[in-house]
């Protein structure tokens, strides 16, 4: 997102939002931000066109909200800017759920691209498989903020048939028992709740969890 729409946003956060329909001409937007009145038309339009916000007419006046999209991008710089502000944080904690996944996790382990990086950047050679955690939603400030924090890059390739993409690791305990990676494909196919936990050994089989367990990761942070 460009920074002048995250300027925008937190302006009209500002006035509330965030929350509810708030009235607001383009002159008010102009000067919040500190543009021209054409800029600030111009501004919205584009937030309105990339889904931040939702815009209602009211003869000259608008009625401006900010999306679950543009909340999420908001959600995003706050978390950027507590690490940025607090004392640096070692680990994070997070409960989670088990699970099924799409049983894609072994086809993806058992490719030599990642299996070399895995390797040498986790210290492990994977076992074919992830197990698939539905973060509490209690916890998931703790999972959005774990994306702040810097990771450990597995980069992506491509073969004779495919592309295979990116991803980001963060070393990871799993019930004080089992170390691993949480992995974090970057073109994720899973919700922002989902993590997906990488190991040495069969986690499932290690705790002798199945669907629906609870289970405590501790993500190990690189500061």
């Amino acid at each position: 997102m460009k920074p002048a729409h995250l300027l925008a946003l937190y302006k009209l956060a500002e006035l509330g939002a965030g929350e509810k329909d708030v009235s607001s001409t383009t002159n008010d937007v102009a000067r919040g931000i500190g543009v021209s009145q054409q800029t600030a038309s111009r501004r919205l339009i584009e937030m309105e066109k990339l889904g931040l916000i939702e815009r209602v007419w009211e003869g000259r006046n608008q009625k401006v909200r900010i999306t679950k999209e543009g909340l999420s991008n908001l959600t995003g710089m706050y978390h950027v800017l507590r690490r940025v502000f607090e004392a640096p944080q070692k680990e994070l904690v997070m409960n989670a759920t088990v699970f099924s996944g799409l049983a894609e996790g072994s086809y993806y382990m058992s490719l030599e691209g990642y299996r070399k990086q895995f390797k040498s950047k986790l210290g492990f050679d994977p076992f074919p498989g992830t197990l698939n955690l539905r973060v509490v939603s209690e916890n998931l400030g703790e999972r959005r903020l774990l994306e702040s924090y810097p990771f450990i890059p597995i980069e992506g390739f491509a073969d004779a048939k495919r592309s295979y993409g990116a991803a980001k690791c963060y070393k990871a305990i799993v019930n004080e028992k089992a170390r691993g990676a949480i992995v974090i494909p970057i073109r994720a196919h899973y919700g922002e709740d989902v993590v997906e936990i990488i190991s040495p050994e069969s986690l499932r089989k290690r705790l002798r969890l199945k669907d629906g367990d609870l289970v405590r990761i501790r993500a190990l942070l690189e500061n």
